[in-house]
């Protein structure tokens, strides 16, 4: 080879290398900014053994940044929400006297964290059994009269999904304005194969977090909004953790959700929060909501609740942070349920803490996961929460993927948002804390009928699974810190 060429070969193999270790200084410098120490050194580590392939997933995923648009639209729908959700006559004082005292400073916590405000007379209707939540929100379309506004993560193009659009679509027909909201990503189906029928219809279909790469509007693309919410009327409304989508959806499962339906104040708080993601998307208000008249509370329905949204547009990590409070207020029992648990540290401390205090903590978890890798990275962190004394129960039967947790029988928190970094720091979401005896009772049985149905976790199992297994579950837990 002449010597030209060895000398061009070792120029190019210099300069390569000497990239390789600006990245690695420039992480030094960055990466640490505004992030976890377990996402820190795990980012780190990669970009240190692979440092361009690093470089390339960092910017993908790596940094939770939103368009400098919706940073600036989010001072807008901080005034918006104060308009249309005043706090003046909320209910914080009163609920007080309805919560053992060890749970005060959560709620407290909550009212301090969320823009929403607390209020009475608000009646809440469980719906755990995935039919009837859909005969029910076909049944609100229905009946309306005035409007129906829509928010879903999944809004697929399937039987569910075609029945109500073509409940949505004889509504619009007959005058009642329609406003539905899809994410981009997880209601592609729906925005492609329902959409141009609603429109067509009369109705108003708004795809939520367009994916953009580049430009004003560029977001990292895997932000989602998780969100849930159906409104009829300022009058019904509905929430949780089911989609419109077929029970079936999971290849080989059949999913098992918690829907609820909702009447009194909250109803308007819950429309609050939709509207504040449609004004990310259209930087306006419907015209049908110039009244911004806040509802009445019904005397007769005691259950105080308060709504608890995360994400763009509202405080990161609120649910999160509401629920690690609860859990070290706790005396007696606190029941989770979610289908994907990858907790944080503080979380997963609050957790250990309670159960050593004696508070019976019970996670309920499915045995078979529709997210393989989630689940191992889920798995990795077992060890530690049995020898705390936290009880890990593995549900079989169904696909649980309703998210709830409830304390001391006296508060319950229901909603869209799984017990994941995912969910708590970076996905739009949405949760009702609710404080009502009579309804967390209920909930209680249905958290007691899951438990009839799992098989426990112990150590003496977590001791037998061998090395390869232990790896690929740590392995699986760094994927999740990238975040």
């Amino acid at each position: 080879m002449p010597f030209e060429s060895v000398l061009h070969e070792l120029n190019w193999g210099m300069l390569y290398l000497a990239s390789e270790w600006a990245i690695r200084i420039g992480a030094l410098l960055y990466v640490p900014q505004r992030r976890p120490p377990s996402a820190t050194r795990s980012w780190l580590l990669l970009i240190f053994f692979l440092p361009w392939a690093g470089l390339v997933l960092y910017l993908l995923i790596g940094r939770a940044y939103m368009p400098r648009r919706r940073f600036r639209v989010e001072k807008q729908i901080y005034e918006l929400l104060r308009r249309l959700v005043p706090r003046a006559g909320s209910s914080e004082a009163k609920v007080d006297g309805d919560v053992p005292s060890e749970l005060l400073p959560a709620l407290h916590l909550a009212q301090r964290l969320s823009e929403f405000p607390v209020v009475g007379g608000n009646h809440f209707e469980l719906l755990p059994d995935y039919a009837t939540a859909i005969e029910r929100i076909v049944g609100e379309v229905e009946r309306a009269q005035r409007y129906v506004y829509m928010l879903f993560y999944i809004f697929e193009d399937d039987d569910v999904g075609r029945r109500v659009a073509g409940a949505l679509e004889r509504a619009a027909k007959r005058g009642v304005t329609i406003r539905v909201l899809m994410d981009a990503i997880g209601s592609r189906a729906g925005l492609k194969g329902l959409g141009p029928a609603l429109r067509a219809a009369g109705a108003e279909v708004i795809p939520v977090m367009p994916l953009r790469l580049w430009g004003p509007n560029a977001a990292r693309f895997d932000l989602r909004n998780h969100r849930k919410i159906v409104v009829v009327d300022r009058a019904v409304a509905f929430f949780g953790s089911q989609n419109i989508v077929s029970a079936h959806a999971n290849r080989g499962m059949v999913n098992e959700e918690m829907l609820v339906r909702a009447t009194g104040p909250i109803v308007r708080h819950l429309e609050a929060a939709l509207l504040g993601d449609r004004f990310l998307e259209t930087g306006t208000l419907p015209p049908e909501n110039a009244d911004l008249t806040p509802a009445e509370p019904d005397s007769a329905e005691p259950a105080f609740a308060q709504v608890i949204p995360s994400g763009p547009g509202y405080n990161q990590g609120t649910a999160e942070q509401v629920m690690i409070a609860l859990m070290y207020g706790a005396c007696s029992r606190v029941v989770l349920t979610s289908p994907y648990v990858i907790p944080s540290e503080a979380f997963l401390a609050a957790m250990c803490s309670a159960a050593r205090r004696g508070v019976a903590v019970e996670l309920i978890v499915d045995s078979e996961s529709n997210k393989p890798l989630v689940q191992l990275a889920q798995q990795s962190y077992y060890d530690g929460m049995l020898k705390a004394g936290v009880s890990i129960r593995r549900h079989s039967g169904s696909f649980l993927h309703a998210k709830h947790i409830s304390v001391d029988g006296a508060v319950a928190l229901i909603g869209s948002s799984n017990l994941d970094i995912r969910s708590f720091n970076l996905n739009a979401e949405v949760s009702v804390l609710i404080c009502d005896r009579a309804l967390v009772a209920e909930l209680k049985k249905i958290q007691d009928g899951y438990l009839r149905q799992t098989d426990r976790v112990t150590l003496e199992e977590r001791g037998a699974v061998r090395l390869p297994r232990r790896v690929l579950e740590n392995l699986a837990r760094l994927t999740d810190s990238l975040l």
